[in-house]
């Protein structure tokens, strides 16, 4: 296999038009995207005939429009290249301009938060010319893949790329003002460029199809832990096992051909679980790819007779999955706003952008909660390697003391060095140690020339953090150019104003253990927002702070930001909803009717152990625990059914959701106790279904 033969041997890339396109076409594409516009009619449709005789040369027969609706998955609507047959009943296959530029979706059947009415079914779908077009090989065929915005009739957004891209353009406007004033007047575009590692758990798709709660919520809702977990720390970056390697060489053939830098692959921390990371890239494309590295994991696992879990929290007792997005900001003459160089304490322009960030955080730490914000997520934050529900941002102990000398004088005249790392072997080289070390704890950490989200869930799109990351750090930087474009005294202003926004936004800066009592105390005095649940976050979408933001750049109008309130209170209402239900049927057709069963065997041996003239006094102590642990479930699953049953019938929104989470979640959770209880006493011959042991052991 030659990598770089097959490397987006399946994307339409600049490389490819070039081949396929005039040079004034090729120079008009690369035009529109570069700076922005529209093709002519006359172009697009050139470009469309070269896409689809390349797309026929590759197998395909089907396009389709691929965009990004608020499900937090992708949604697709295949149409193929035939026409009507002319007159000699030959069959012709045509691709328009216009159907490269323009789709038309059923918009009333996807989340809409109210901004649609179901009777209302118009939307529509327009080519981000930025994201490559690719082909996606499937049991379907090859389908040439066209990456798209969708809207509704009347122009609100209604999925996850639009916002992005007017986030990214408003942090380009803004970002270009900053760095111009330090004279970069060749900078003509700033870009945020984005890394999402991704981590996943691996299971035998035999063995989950054998478990309710796997098929409907992907999370196991019942479960005891088993006698070894990852206390032992053996399986982090251990061999990959044969059957799990086989899938990985896969996924990045696939992966490859689609243009995802696949480039590191290893064992996670948790037995199971494993993680993929790509390169740097545009956000827009970055999110593009992680959607596709999503679909191919799920995808390549079944070719495997395997199961791939996205979700957050897929099993109790050890490390949940997230997605660590790297974001950085680049100019297009390749100057990254956030490397320090090698004295960061003297470079003027890299202070500033880290105070406006500092700042942006700071100032909006509960839209950044809320971007990282799921149902799955609520399992996640807090422990197991997962940050916590605070936001707090790490800068490490060299650029924590230039801060603190900023403040305190007003200059920052020394700097910690990183030294020596001296291994004591001869044979070993000495090398220069970082400054810093890493804090795995911390939910936005800076770590080196790039701020490391952690927050965000395994499952969900990393469109609305990089959306939200962007927005803000616009805001700041917007509010920091007004002031710096209009002082006398350039170099003065901007000493000034990072003494400023160090000094009023250094809260937000922590280096210590997210996960102690200790933190959360002190980020209480601190006065940072403690925000623990999906639903809690929600509201943070909605204050006259954040509305003022978004309509400020364009981001968001106040309806789309209302409606997607709305949309995330009733995912939050169903998911829960679907998840007590599941738990209900497992319990009542699976659990208790085995453990009945085991105890009717239990109750047949005393008989015949007293029968044989013996005391059966084990047994009996057995069987009594079990029918104590068999009626304290049989209460919880009253009480749970009860009470799914009244939130059910409530109007949907925010008060349906947080009767879900404070009082459906707790009810599921205490007839997740004795039933896990149950499964450590019961033969494992009668227990219904395959435990943590089969599933995260068993590969």
């Amino acid at each position: 296999m030659n990598v770089e033969e097959i490397f987006a041997s399946n994307v339409f890339t600049m490389g490819t038009m070039k081949e396929r396109l005039s040079a004034e076409v090729y120079s008009e594409v690369a035009d529109v995207i570069e700076n922005g516009g529209e093709l002519s009619k006359t172009t697009a449709d050139v470009v469309a005939t070269a896409m689809k005789e390349w797309a026929i040369e590759k197998g395909a027969t089907h396009y389709t429009h691929w965009f990004q609706p608020l499900t937090g998955i992708t949604a697709e609507k295949h149409d193929s290249f035939v026409t009507h047959p002319n007159s000699e009943g030959k069959m012709l296959m045509k691709f328009s301009g216009k159907e490269l530029i323009k789709g038309e979706p059923d918009a009333s059947s996807f989340p809409s938060g109210g901004l649609r009415s179901t009777f209302e079914a118009r939307g529509y779908t327009a080519w981000d010319i930025t994201s490559p077009v690719f082909i996606k090989e499937t049991a379907t065929g090859p389908t040439l893949c066209i990456p798209t915005a969708f809207c509704s009739y009347t122009g609100e957004s209604l999925d996850k790329k639009t916002p992005l891209l007017r986030s990214m353009e408003a942090l380009s406007k803004q970002a270009l003002r900053i760095v111009k004033l330090f004279g970069h007047e060749d900078a003509t575009k700033v870009t945020a460029s984005v890394g999402a590692e991704q981590e996943y758990f691996i299971v035998d798709q035999a063995k989950a199809l054998q478990r309710e709660d796997l098929i409907f919520s992907g999370r196991t809702l019942y479960g005891a832990p088993a006698p070894k977990g990852q206390e032992m720390d053996d399986h982090y970056f251990g061999v990959i096992r044969e059957r799990i390697g086989a899938f990985m060489h896969d996924v990045n053939i696939e992966l490859w051909k689609l243009g995802v830098t696949s480039k590191t692959q290893h064992n996670e921390a948790a037995p199971a679980q494993h993680e993929l990371a790509p390169i740097y890239e545009s956000a827009n494309v970055a999110v593009d790819h992680n959607q596709l590295v999503m679909e191919t994991l799920k995808r390549v696992a079944g070719q495997h007779g395997l199961r791939c879990l996205l979700h957050e929290k897929p099993f109790e007792g050890i490390n949940g999955s997230g997605k660590h997005d790297n974001w950085s900001i680049v100019t297009d003459t390749g100057i990254n706003l956030l490397e320090p160089g090698v004295s960061p304490n003297e470079n003027v322009q890299f202070l500033l952008v880290l105070a406006c960030i500092l700042k942006a955080v700071d100032t909006h730490a509960d839209l950044l909660r809320q971007s990282a914000a799921n149902v799955g997520n609520d399992h996640r934050l807090g422990g197991m390697e997962a940050p916590p529900a605070i936001i707090s941002v790490f800068l490490g102990e060299q650029l924590e003391d230039v801060v603190k000398q900023l403040v305190e004088t007003g200059q920052a005249s020394n700097l910690i060095e990183g030294g020596a790392l001296q291994t004591g072997v001869s044979t070993l080289p000495d090398f220069e140690k970082d400054a810093t070390d890493r804090n795995r704890t911390s939910p936005f950490a800076f770590t080196g020339n790039k701020f490391e989200f952690r927050m965000v869930g395994s499952e969900d799109s990393i469109g609305s953090p990089n959306t939200i990351l962007n927005a803000i750090v616009a805001e700041s930087f917007c509010e920091a150019a007004d002031r710096l474009e209009a002082a006398d005294n350039f170099e003065m202003a901007v000493h000034d104003l990072v003494k400023e926004y160090l000094t009023k936004h250094q809260r937000i800066i922590f280096n210590g253990d997210g996960y102690s009592q200790e933190w959360v105390n002190e980020a209480a005095r601190r006065g940072l927002p403690n925000i623990p649940s999906m639903v809690e976050s929600v509201s943070a979408l909605t204050t006259e702070k954040s509305i003022k933001l978004f309509e400020k750049f364009g981001i968001f109008t106040e309806a789309e930001l209302e409606s997607r309130a709305e949309i995330l209170y009733e995912q939050y209402s169903k998911t829960i909803n679907i998840e007590a239900l599941t738990m209900i049927d497992m319990a009542r057709k699976q659990i208790i009717p085995s453990v009945i069963e085991y105890t009717n065997m239990l109750a047949d041996t005393i008989i015949k152990v007293k029968n044989a003239g013996a005391n059966p006094t084990v047994t009996v102590k057995l069987l009594n625990s079990i029918e104590d642990k068999l009626a304290e479930m049989q209460k919880a699953l009253d009480v749970l059914t009860e009470d799914e049953n009244k939130a059910h019938a409530m109007k949907t929104g925010k008060e349906q959701a947080f009767v879900y989470r404070n009082e459906i979640v707790p009810a599921m959770e205490a007839l997740r106790k004795p039933a896990d209880e149950l499964e450590l006493m019961v033969s494992k011959d009668y227990w219904p279904f395959p435990t943590y042991a089969d599933l995260i052991f068993e590969v």
